[in-house]
């Protein structure tokens, strides 16, 4: 009986590692256009299937990225059980794209949310520097019903042409972050589409700040079998990742994962063909506080 109780102890300890893990991710589902459904990977064919997969996994709370409003009631449909918060980058309302953040009620309540325009006035839908679209960020501070411990959640989409604008909004964002968190003291999640990979210096910023880490760089357990980014090409490879989840330093990471699912769809030539959900893969990680 001695030599088993040790054993039950530590499973024990694990279940309950295990109920305060806090699924967390970042999706960039590719904005509905005509182009793509062209080409066969318009929003109505990839939307059932993008939604499944979600479900499947099963994410706490996912930062997403280039959602149309259109496609946001479209998601709302076909995730019951979620809520979202977030606005229109382009009027701060329903017009241009969302960097929603989806979240579970049951797991995780807001608190409070907001957003901020990735500008020299963040306050007000305008260009940013050198950026070619208006460009927007989403928080929420939200309490895990679990631990009961509060944290922040903020996602973004950055600019893709943009030098500056990316250097510039990435400074903005380390100081709300910073001003949140009362310099990483407390618990805060960065999610989004950066258009830099982890090579590029602007990566560093956030992982040499001292208030965040990466995800991918510090997980107890990695399964990342291809880049983030796939141009809606299914035989693609890239090692570079351009959408990042960061976390403050205290944050424990159990798992990380770029999720590559795909779907089969014929083709009009009747061949069945293998094609991606979005142009880029999810990422999702495996948390706790």
């Amino acid at each position: 009986m001695r030599n088993i109780l040790p054993l039950l102890l530590g499973a024990l300890f694990c279940l309950c590692a295990t109920a305060q893990e806090l699924t967390v991710g970042s999706y960039n589902i590719r904005y509905k256009n005509k182009g793509d459904s062209i080409k066969g990977n318009g929003w109505q064919q990839r939307c059932p299937s993008i939604c499944h997969q979600i479900l499947w996994e099963r994410p706490d709370i996912v930062g997403t990225q280039e959602v149309l409003h259109a496609q946001l009631l479209d998601l709302e449909k076909g995730l019951p059980g979620y809520r979202w918060i977030g606005v229109g980058r382009d009027d701060g309302q329903q017009d241009g794209e969302y960097a929603a953040i989806f979240y579970s009620p049951d797991r995780v309540e807001l608190i409070e949310q907001g957003h901020f325009w990735l500008n020299e006035t963040p306050d007000r839908p305008v260009l940013g520097w050198d950026a070619a679209c208006v460009r927007i960020c989403t928080w929420g501070h939200f309490r895990d019903r679990q631990t009961l411990k509060d944290f922040y959640f903020l996602n973004l989409h950055m600019d893709h042409v943009g030098v500056t604008a990316r250097s510039e909004a990435a400074k903005l964002v380390m100081q709300r972050i910073t001003q949140m968190t009362d310099g990483g003291k407390k618990l805060a999640v960065l999610t989004g589409d950066f258009n830099v990979p982890q090579t590029d210096k602007l990566y560093a910023l956030f992982t040499e700040s001292g208030i965040l880490k990466d995800t991918y760089a510090t997980a107890a357990m990695r399964f990342a079998e291809n880049g983030t980014f796939n141009g809606f090409n299914s035989h693609s490879y890239t090692a570079e990742r351009i959408d990042h989840i960061f976390v403050t330093p205290t944050t424990v990471v159990d798992a990380y994962a770029i999720l590559t699912d795909g779907r089969w769809q014929e083709n009009e030539n009747g061949a069945v063909v293998r094609r991606n959900l979005s142009d880029h893969y999810p990422v999702f990680a495996r948390i706790h506080f």
